[in-house]
């Protein structure tokens, strides 16, 4: 998993609207790039939803936040139309960004061992370098930490 310090790597992906977003295009801004295993699901629902009624205040500290899945570009429409997620949430569908940031890992369920999404948020500063890793998140208060860490690093 990419640590604090890390340069971010180049991403290129696409949002639920087919707009590819590049990584290098948001330097000079606060991202926060949050890794979640799949749309339509509680826990996923619940961070979405959170950083939606949040966003107004990531917008107000010049801050971007862009979630990615596995899912497609038509999984994540429908999940941002379903709950009016005004932010990009990019496929990753080839698991290449996951590979990247070192969150496509071992999981196991029940007993059975896959390989699968490692819910992960990385807060990167404005030169492009992670600023901090929130791994093991608890979708519930996630935000609240992102953005009470964000002014203080600000």
């Amino acid at each position: 998993m990419l640590e604090v310090g890390s340069m971010v790597p180049k991403l290129s992906l696409p949002d639920q609207n087919g707009k590819v977003h590049n990584i290098e295009a948001y330097k000079g801004q606060w991202i926060i790039i949050y890794f979640y295993p799949k749309d339509l699901t509680p826990g996923c629902t619940t961070e979405a939803c959170n950083f939606q009624e949040t966003l107004p205040d990531f917008n107000s500290i010049d801050a971007v936040i862009f979630g990615i899945s596995k899912d497609s570009v038509n999984k994540h429409k429908k999940f941002a139309d379903k709950y009016n997620l005004q932010f990009g949430l990019l496929s990753d569908e080839n698991d290449t960004v996951c590979e990247q940031f070192g969150i496509w890992q071992k999981k196991s369920m029940y007993g059975k061992e896959y390989m699968g999404i490692v819910r992960t948020t990385f807060l990167i500063n404005p030169e492009g370098k992670i600023a901090k890793v929130y791994p093991k998140v608890d979708v519930k208060k996630h935000h609240t930490e992102i953005l009470n860490d964000l002014k203080e690093l600000k």
